[in-house]
């Protein structure tokens, strides 16, 4: 692992990592983006993700930035 990732990983142990929480219609779907050392570094990559979510086709998306810890699963 990276030390990058590594750092990462830490910080989502202890809930500091940010996360994108982005939800879609048809299907019914949350996805958690994530984790990101910065909710800078966040917002400019959920944007590409968000893009491929709408070339498949999914119905409405909305997301949000939350700071937590995530485990799996990581869409549901």
């Amino acid at each position: 692992m990276s030390p990058i990732g590594a750092i990462r990983s830490l910080g989502n142990r202890l809930g500091l990592a940010w996360w994108a929480k982005i939800e879609t219609d048809n299907p019914n779907s949350i996805y958690w983006f994530g984790p990101f050392l910065t909710k800078k570094n966040l917002q400019s990559k959920v944007i590409g993700f968000m893009d491929d979510l709408s070339e498949e086709g999914v119905g409405s998306i909305d997301h949000s930035f939350v700071r937590c810890r995530r485990v799996e699963p990581l869409t549901y």
